[in-house]
């Protein structure tokens, strides 16, 4: 009994020490985490550490980015969109012009010409070759003017440079989300903000500094300014269209399909868009909001939003381990011999004897190389 005894008084002083430093252990844990207030809850959790806050909300700028009640485009904002203005406003408009005006003139000299008073009796000719191969050459010429721009638009439109940013599009009935693959893959859901009479007391509603109604959303699209910025654009359920009209972007979003749009703006700013495919009886409260921000203020987001920058958190790149290694063609560098040295008695005397000699190492025995 007595060796029993002693047995067990020895196994309890054996634990111990591991037993002391559990609360420790615990109380390291415990000091990690921050104390929270649930708002639904309303009592204190542990919880990870708060993300870092982003920039502040900025303020549309009237008359920039959404519907203003003009006749034509919105400001562009992109050289695309720059270009395509440049076409539809100072050479489509004033070809169109130019013909409308030319038909109206053959019109009323027709009208004028050839009235009953002044032509009693018709001609009646069947052919005019002159008339004919005029009538079939300018049509040809009015499509080759056209064509041209055109052509030019969309080679820039469709060869986009290499993308600083990509972001994933989807479409779904009847919100978007956006997610972002370069940092770290997290994703945002954007809806449509009701009015202050359309909510419940304590849910967020629109104001003026989210954007204008039918047209403000909780979570803005963010992108860097003078930045590419890549689309791929999808549908989760049925087809959608995700449109900007100051960015002259609208590309369908069809399930099971990734098409592909860029953009690069380089104005600051928020810009406004909608779904411009009939997807269901909510189409109509599909709005986009894109935030174009400073560099800074993008990092600022992304780190709010639990993502991370490219190239951010990577190991340093070490140097090459082999080039000082022993085995190297050309004997050993000079800079490996104290590497050498401090390696371990054994490794030394393999590293550093010769072909088919024995050499003794402290406390290893004898060792032989055999190369």
């Amino acid at each position: 009994m007595k060796i029993l005894g002693i047995a067990i008084a020895l196994a309890a002083a054996g634990l111990s020490p591991a037993a002391a430093q559990a609360p420790a252990a615990t109380t390291t844990a415990t000091a990690a985490t921050t104390t929270a207030v649930d708002p639904h809850a309303g009592h204190s959790m542990p919880m990870a550490a708060a993300m870092p806050a982003g920039p502040a909300l900025v303020a549309p700028t009237p008359g920039i980015g959404q519907p203003d009640g003009r006749i034509g485009l919105q400001d562009q904002v992109t050289p695309i969109g720059e270009e395509a203005a440049n076409f539809h406003d100072h050479w489509l408009l004033t070809l169109c012009v130019a013909i409308s005006l030319f038909v109206l003139a053959l019109l009323a000299y027709a009208m004028i010409k050839f009235r009953r008073s002044a032509n009693p009796v018709p001609s009646r000719n069947s052919h005019n070759t002159v008339l004919e191969v005029v009538w079939t050459i300018l049509p040809v010429l009015i499509l080759v003017a056209i064509a041209i721009p055109s052509i030019k638009l969309l080679r820039h439109q469709y060869s986009p440079p290499k993308a600083d940013v990509t972001i994933k599009v989807v479409g779904n009935q009847w919100y978007w989300t956006y997610s972002y693959p370069d940092n770290g893959g997290f994703e945002v859901v954007s809806n449509m903000l009701k009015e202050a009479k359309d909510v419940k007391p304590g849910e967020r509603f629109r104001t003026d500094t989210d954007g204008p109604p039918m047209l403000a959303v909780d979570e803005r699209m963010v992108i860097p300014v003078g930045r590419t910025v890549k689309f791929i654009v999808t549908g989760a359920d049925v087809i959608h269209s995700f449109a900007v009209p100051a960015f002259w972007t609208k590309m369908d979003a069809v399930p099971g399909r990734l098409n592909e749009t860029w953009v690069k703006v380089d104005r600051p700013g928020v810009y406004f868009g909608q779904c411009s495919e009939l997807c269901g009886a909510r189409h109509g409260y599909m709005p986009i909001a894109v935030e174009v921000v400073s560099d800074a203020d993008y990092a600022k987001w992304i780190a709010a939003k639990g993502g991370k920058m490219p190239g951010v958190g990577k190991p340093a790149t070490g140097p090459d381990a082999t080039a000082v290694s022993p085995l190297s063609p050309g004997g050993t560098p000079a800079a490996a011999a104290p590497q050498v040295a401090s390696a371990t008695p054994a490794v030394a005397a393999i590293a550093l004897g010769q072909a088919g000699k024995s050499i003794t190492a402290p406390g290893q025995g004898t060792i032989t190389n055999n190369r």
